[in-house]
């Protein structure tokens, strides 16, 4: 997933972003509700981390204005403010998910997991794709029993994928799901990334259309 935090704290930032970057997605972070309305301008987002108390305004204001313009994207609200009235006022705004700090990473890993999973229309962690069963919850992947692992890179790109099976998706797409605004990006990168996910997953699990991008086969092979 493509994530947009929007924290002022550089500590707990950092981690947040280390965290959700180790969990496979791409992260962009800002500080102020200025770059954060910039961001979601200009950038398809999955999910945003927001905080409430921001050096130039409230994270609420910010949450209804989206809410009113008909953006739907996901969003969890992370902040110290720990009463019962908080809570409630942040999930009338338009809040997903609240999650008073300070929290476990591991906690938040889980909870952003399960908003990702009600938003693609998957309840449930587990699902089947062609002969591979996918536990969304955990990363895992099996085949015919035998279990696959992959790296947090292989699990983002292939995240693409199994979001819009059978669908084909461009180069720029795939990248977008690896990489933050503003990393450097090789010119091999998701062929690379295709290249292992095909000696794991097999020979044929993701197919190449010339000129214009991937696809997930969604057949038994």
């Amino acid at each position: 997933m493509r994530v947009l935090l929007v924290e002022d704290t550089a500590g707990l930032a950092e981690a947040v972003r280390d965290q959700i970057t180790d969990d496979g997605h791409a992260v962009d972070w800002v500080q102020t509700l200025a770059f954060a309305d910039t961001s979601v301008q200009t950038t398809a987002y999955d999910l945003i981390l927001l905080d409430l108390m921001l050096p130039d305004g409230h994270g609420l204001g910010f949450l209804k204005k989206l809410r009113t313009a008909g953006n739907t994207t996901p969003v969890i609200i992370l902040t110290a403010r720990d009463q019962v009235s908080d809570r409630i006022e942040g999930l009338n705004a338009g809040a997903d998910d609240y999650l008073v700090k300070p929290f476990d990473l591991s906690e938040l890993s889980a909870r952003v997991a399960a908003v990702a999973r009600r938003y693609r229309g998957n309840p449930s962690p587990r699902i089947h794709v062609g002969n591979l069963e996918v536990d969304l919850g955990d990363h895992r992947i099996s085949r015919d029993g035998q279990s696959i692992e992959l790296t947090a890179r292989e699990w983002a790109l292939f995240e693409g994928f199994i979001q819009r099976p059978g669908i084909l998706l461009s180069r720029s797409q795939l990248e977008d799901r690896l990489y933050a605004f503003g990393a450097e990006i090789e010119s091999n990168t998701i062929e690379v990334y295709v290249s292992r996910l095909r000696k794991k997953l097999g020979r044929n699990a993701i197919i190449t259309v010339r000129g214009m991008g991937y696809r997930l086969d969604t057949h038994e092979q």
